[in-house]
């Protein structure tokens, strides 16, 4: 089990949007999603490593804006394709503040 790690606070993500952020070596993309759910994901496409903060986020996917790819913010698989999936961090919200478990 991993630690748990103060990021940011909830309104400081857009509702539809990303924030990226950078611990260490490791660059994570935050992703807020229509219905308020806050997805952490590795912030670069497993296949052609665009920067998954700059894409397009609809319903609970990204899409990269490198060649268009979807992928799933739960899981990091990519819809409908044979690449390696974007590595996940869990994340939690307490007290209207995001931590991800590294």
């Amino acid at each position: 089990m991993g630690k748990w790690i103060k990021i940011t606070e909830f309104k400081d993500v857009p509702a539809m949007g990303s924030r990226k952020v950078v611990i260490g070596d490791i660059e994570i993309a935050l992703f807020k999603t229509k219905d308020g759910s806050i997805f952490a994901i590795e912030n670069e496409c497993p296949h052609k490593q665009g920067k998954l903060s700059e894409g397009l986020v609809h319903d609970h996917m990204v899409t990269c804006p490198l060649h268009n790819a979807d992928i799933v913010l739960s899981s990091g698989e990519t819809i409908g394709e044979d690449y390696t999936c974007a590595k996940t961090y869990k994340s939690k919200i307490e007290n209207d503040f995001i931590y991800l478990e590294l």
